[in-house]
């Protein structure tokens, strides 16, 4: 049976989007570009499958799909999975399905704690197990080779030679040519900084979230603190010494830092301030 987690941020290990994508690529032999890319389920479907031999039937993944309604069947195997190996964990299916980031990347997070915590060290063949499948888009770079042609014969579109009656054209026709060049470096400047944008964004959704997790972390732990104190206040009269000093740990304070006595009024505000 499986050994259940769950994660929050004190628990969780700190790690970045890349390295998060640098693990599951290097464990399952994959070439996911993007933390969205996992919203197919398959990753998480083979990841069970290295943990608990068995528990997961590979033959009904669906490794390179785009259609929603096969990323669902991925998630059917998963959950079963789960099911089978005693997983407490609600896996929520509709919101990952969407492929957004925040939410595939919270999931990850909590996977990668639940695989620290279940695996064992045994070898595992990802890409035999899957018959030989590539997985990610990473895997497929004929796109941007297709995308340097038309880039590499933009300057012969430019018709600036072709009419030169008079010795001053060459020169006129110089400037186009120089504007394009300014346009392109323009394009260029305006790309880099879109992708710094990108990044930064990024970087302040990965601290929002930890945010996040610091805040549900203090909520439960001040929960739990609260319901002691309401239990040790109930059986103050009969539970003897020891709920005496489970009271007097709950009530005591830092150096520096004091209760306020909610019997002594606030000082009245002096008038002379006021008026001045």
């Amino acid at each position: 049976m499986a050994v259940n987690v769950y994660a929050t941020s004190g628990s969780t290990e700190n790690l970045s989007r890349h390295d998060m994508l640098a693990w599951v690529n290097e464990c399952i032999q994959a070439k996911f570009a993007k933390i969205e890319e996992l919203c197919s389920g398959a990753a998480y479907c083979q990841f069970m499958d290295m943990l608990f031999p068995g528990s997961v039937q590979v033959k009904k993944i669906k490794f390179n799909t785009k259609l929603e309604h096969e990323y669902l069947t991925n998630f059917k195997v998963l959950q079963a999975s789960f099911k089978k190996m005693n997983v407490d964990k609600v896996v929520p299916v509709d919101r990952l399905v969407k492929g957004r980031f925040q939410d595939n990347f919270e999931f990850l997070q909590w996977f990668k704690k639940f695989f620290d915590a279940n695996y064992d060290g045994q070898d595992y063949d990802a890409i035999g197990m899957r018959g030989g499948e590539e997985v990610g888009s990473g895997g497929k770079p004929a796109r941007p080779n297709g995308m340097a042609k038309p880039m590499s014969g933009m300057p012969k579109r430019s018709p600036a030679p072709r009419p030169a009656p008079v010795a001053s054209r060459p020169a006129a026709a110089a400037r186009p040519a120089m504007g394009g060049g300014v346009r392109a470096a323009n394009g260029g400047v305006n790309m880099q900084a879109k992708m710094q944008i990108e990044d930064l964004n990024a970087q302040v959704l990965e601290m929002k979230l930890t945010v996040e997790g610091l805040e549900k972390e203090r909520d439960f732990y001040f929960g739990k603190l609260r319901d002691v104190e309401v239990m040790c206040q109930e059986n103050e009269s009969t539970g003897g010494d020891l709920v005496g000093k489970v009271m007097d740990i709950l009530y005591q304070t830092e150096d520096g830092f004091a209760v306020p006595d909610e019997d002594v009024p606030p000082p009245p505000e002096e008038e002379g301030e006021e008026e001045y």
